[in-house]
């Protein structure tokens, strides 16, 4: 998605030169601090100590959000689970809940599928869903959202996480609770916008409050009309434009 901002905007400005660089959250927020860079692309809020560390430094910082996002628990079609909890989640992952019958599913073992521990996802979701705490149960490890899927559509046992916009054949996507007992979410595009659904995660745009203007110029774009239609068109939700879902009538015929 960032490319083609990138891209967008350099068609716009022919003189402007944007240089990429892809990494974690944290080292976009190490370079953006070390002035190795100009703007930080980051899939979370300022790790407190981050914070305390710009304030230390004297940095000025400005945070943009651009998108939203969320976290998608899929199963296999075969399973006839379709509700989760985030306490209950957690519980699997740290291995107390081992069994699909403690989720109202058949008598056999959760395979958990995780995506790499450094990577920002699953660093969402260790702060997000394990709150925390470690990872106890036995997992298997997938290196990318599309690997997470393919790996669930292939196993009847399996559980995993991937992100919005990732495509989910052979898989079901679970409505999550924020807690046992409050309603089920489905995430889609609708509830990550209204923040229904209870596993949201937000992309930020960092820049440096007197640093360079072409990055302050790249962040208009990003938050722009434009900008904001490239992130729907990525499968991410906007946040700086408004947004209408229109809902088709069962009745009216789709052709």
């Amino acid at each position: 998605m960032i490319v083609r901002e990138r891209d967008e905007f350099q068609a716009l400005y022919p003189q402007a030169n944007i240089e990429i660089r892809i990494g974690t959250s944290r080292a976009a927020v190490g370079a953006l601090f070390a002035a190795e860079c100009d703007a930080a692309v980051i899939t979370r809020d300022l790790a407190p100590e981050e914070r305390t560390a710009a304030v230390r430094g004297g940095l000025e910082l400005e945070g943009f959000l651009f998108a939203r996002d969320a976290l998608v628990f899929l199963v296999n079609r075969s399973n006839p689970v379709q509700n989760v909890s985030v306490p209950q989640l957690r519980d699997i992952y740290r291995g107390t809940i081992r069994d699909w019958s403690a989720l109202a599913g058949s008598r056999q073992p959760i395979h958990p599928v995780v995506q790499p521990m450094e990577s920002d996802v699953t660093g969402f979701f260790a702060e997000r869903v394990m709150a925390g705490g470690d990872i106890g149960a036995r997992v298997i490890t997938e290196p990318s959202d599309s690997a997470v899927a393919t790996r669930v559509a292939a196993d009847p046992l399996a559980l995993g996480y991937v992100t919005l916009a990732t495509p989910t054949d052979g898989a079901t996507a679970l409505r999550v609770a924020g807690l046992r007992g409050l309603p089920t979410t489905r995430p889609d595009a609708q509830t990550v916008y209204a923040g229904t659904y209870p596993v949201t995660r937000y992309f930020s745009l960092y820049l440096r409050t007197k640093g360079s203007q072409l990055a302050k110029g790249f962040n208009t774009f990003v938050t722009s009309r434009a900008g904001q239609q490239i992130v729907h068109e990525a499968g991410l939700v906007p946040t700086s434009v408004p947004v209408r879902f229109v809902h088709r009538s069962p009745m009216i015929p789709s052709h």
